[in-house]
């Protein structure tokens, strides 16, 4: 037996649309009070899976205003229903986020 253990769903699938992580995570990154930004896709009765973003803040500001600010400049399936503010995303030794981490970490709450 073999196990994929890593970037096999990277892709957010909502509502049978396709969301890639990196573009949010790149828009999010355009607002002047994030630092830093990671997106995943978490498990929705509704949806299958909806874009919930980890952010490091280095400034002021909310959860509910940076889903109206990713609201506002993304296609309507790609709007983010979840915010959470975190002191840092977890990365590899090359800097990649460590998706798989955060993954295990929303799952262990649900």
């Amino acid at each position: 037996d073999f196990y994929i253990v890593d970037r096999l769903k990277e892709l957010i699938k909502y509502k049978g649309l396709q969301v890639a992580p990196a573009e949010i995570e790149a828009t999010l990154l355009t607002h002047p009070a994030i630092a830093d930004a990671a997106v995943i896709g978490k498990a929705d009765e509704e949806a299958g899976e909806v874009p919930k973003a980890f952010v490091v803040l280095k400034g002021e500001a909310t959860a509910a205003e940076i889903m109206t600010f990713i609201a506002e400049r993304v296609a309507p399936h790609k709007r983010v229903r979840e915010v959470e503010i975190i002191p840092q995303i977890p990365k590899s030794a090359s800097g990649k986020i460590l998706r798989r981490l955060l993954v295990e970490q929303e799952q262990a709450v649900q």
